[in-house]
């Protein structure tokens, strides 16, 4: 008798156990942001704009609205720097995580301000410091989505012209095979050279031209005096236009 309660005992905790649980999986994604706060991207005219949207973006992931994915892990840098291969802060998720849309933007403003510009947008460095951290952090495999906010222009030339080759994913091509980049706010003859020029074997490239990604807050997509949580049509125009799928494609 005793055995039998006890193997109702144990039977009972499992059943209370198993009803605990939840089918939603643990995040796997891990995401990087960087901020361009070079004098030509500040001086744009997007800089401001860009700033609200990704508020509206972290906060969205964060709390995985709609279809977007909530990250495992989430870090925010700048791009550039005052000099070639300048090592950059990566804030964690926890700068941003259980904050208000508000408060996210004025988190960024404080981290990237207007008046203290880089003098370089180094992409290379940004992405080894990305593989480097992925490494660290043990991330390797895992699905990674690296966002952009710049005009896309590096500041290397070859021969008197913008070298778009002299992009170097190699970094980041053996750490996973699901790593998508997504180049927002920049012009549609920047983005194609993104898309064709710059050589790489796995690493997705997606870019989004200024002119679309403005076009968030139009009172069609972005409704005036909405909680975040009621902007269903702007989750979908960030699943559509942001966070769109791409396919990979070699570029030798």
């Amino acid at each position: 008798m005793i055995k039998v309660m006890r193997f109702l005992l144990l039977f009972g905790a499992l059943s209370l156990s198993g009803c605990t649980t939840t089918d939603e999986p643990n995040p796997r994604l891990s995401m990087f942001i960087g901020v361009d706060i070079s004098g030509s991207y500040v001086e744009s005219g997007y800089f401001d704009n860009s700033l609200e949207f990704l508020s509206q973006y972290i906060y969205a992931h964060l709390n995985g609205m709609g279809e977007l994915e909530k990250p495992n892990v989430l870090f925010v840098s700048s791009i550039g720097g005052s000099d070639n291969n300048d090592p950059k802060t990566f804030y964690p998720i926890q700068t941003f995580d259980n904050r208000s849309v508000e408060e996210i933007e004025e988190k960024l403003r404080e981290i990237f301000p207007k008046d203290q510009q880089n003098r370089f947008t180094d992409f290379n460095a940004f992405f080894e410091q990305i593989a480097l951290t992925i490494r660290n952090k043990n991330l390797i495999l895992r699905p990674v989505s690296v966002v952009m906010l710049s005009d896309g222009v590096p500041d290397i030339t070859k021969d008197g012209v913008t070298d778009f080759r002299s992009l170097d994913f190699s970094p980041l091509e053996k750490l996973s095979r699901n790593i998508t980049i997504r180049l927002l706010y920049t012009d549609a003859s920047t983005g194609r050279s993104w898309q064709t020029e710059v050589p790489r074997r796995r690493v997705k490239v997606w870019t989004q031209d200024a002119k679309v990604m403005t076009s968030w807050k139009d009172s069609t997509i972005y409704i005036p005096n909405r909680s975040l949580k009621e902007q269903d049509r702007f989750i979908g125009w960030i699943e559509d236009n942001v966070d769109f799928g791409v396919r990979a494609r070699r570029v030798d």
